[in-house]
């Protein structure tokens, strides 16, 4: 059976698709070169959406900086190769009650004040895409649902390719989308190996979207499920530093599927940089991480198998 690795990009405007799509694959390619392997024959396929959205695509060719279609952080190669930060005990531990804290206000069985009008009144005006997926049209249709004409994207893909092996990679708004799709629209279509990067999944007030667009019941304890047709594993990757990763461990907040697959959180220091700005966020620097390229190899290599979960946890406790 032939393998597939599928993308989907995340939030705000990006370049046009074929030079999107080229750069995760060769920030993919970093990624497997870093680690010895260099199986440079695969299929890579991108999911793009953000043309949904924006009239004109980010362009390369422009280097104002104040114009709105200038890239701020393009494709660089692989670098720091051998470095290697392990994350701070605290800014975990920091996280972690920060989590607490918002999974008090958000899932709270009741409202509290006027905090949930707050949040949605920022992601309204700092996160256009994720607030039209939820509750608006697409602005370059206005007769489409935008949840549904993204989610459409994504699933005519899987159906082109689903006689095959397939991975998903899902970066921050991706993997929602992604997550949603493989839910409600294609429970029986085989997905080996789900990874999601920079996710945003385990955000209190994501998970009380989808709890409601799934009709469950809202409290502390709800834990959303994880896919069914996920066959092999689920690969969370978050760097404690990348913002849209707040809530970084999605384990406790999925449950298993049938097959005992939930989330298996990986931290990793995510080292993108471009004119001395590093961006933590960045899908690049996520691709190009040993952890990530590990798990690819795999998959390319036909070797992952029921120890899938047993080699992630691995490569947790030993930081490699």
């Amino acid at each position: 059976m032939k393998n597939i690795i599928i993308g989907i990009h995340g939030l705000r405007n990006k370049p046009p698709k074929e030079l999107l799509e080229k750069w995760w694959k060769k920030s993919i390619l970093d990624g497997l070169n870093n680690i010895g392997y260099h199986n440079t024959d695969f299929q890579f396929e991108l999911v793009y959406w953000a043309d949904l959205e924006y009239s004109k695509p980010l362009d390369p060719e422009i280097l104002d900086t104040k114009d709105s279609l200038y890239i701020e952080h393009p494709y660089v190669p692989i670098h720091n190769i051998e470095h290697s930060e392990k994350e701070p005990k605290i800014k975990q531990k920091i996280l972690d009650k920060i989590e607490v804290g918002l999974d008090k206000i958000f899932l709270h069985e009741g409202k509290i004040g006027g905090i949930e009008k707050i949040v949605d009144s920022t992601i309204k005006r700092m996160f256009q895409d994720l607030d039209a997926y939820y509750s608006g049209y697409c602005k370059n249709d206005k007769g489409q649902i935008a949840r549904y004409a993204f989610r459409k994207r994504l699933l005519d893909i899987l159906q082109k390719h689903k006689q095959k092996r397939i991975m998903i990679i899902g970066h921050s708004m991706g993997s929602v989308i992604a997550y949603d799709t493989l839910i409600q629209y294609v429970p029986k279509l085989k997905i080996d190996i789900f990874i999601t990067i920079g996710s945003p999944l385990g955000f209190p007030l994501i998970i009380k979207k989808i709890l409601t667009e799934q009709h469950k019941e809202i409290n502390l304890k709800a834990k959303l499920p994880t896919p069914g047709n996920i066959t092999s594993a689920w690969y969370n990757f978050s760097d404690l530093h990348d913002k849209i990763t707040l809530d970084y461990d999605l384990s406790d907040d999925y449950s298993s599927n049938l097959l005992n697959i939930k989330p298996i959180d990986i931290i990793v220091n995510n080292t993108y940089e471009y004119n001395g700005q590093k961006n933590p966020h960045k899908v690049y620097g996520y691709l190009q991480k040993r952890e990530v390229a590990k798990i690819i190899s795999e998959f390319l290599s036909k070797r992952t198998s029921i120890f899938a979960g047993f080699f992630a946890r691995f490569l947790k406790r030993f930081k490699l």
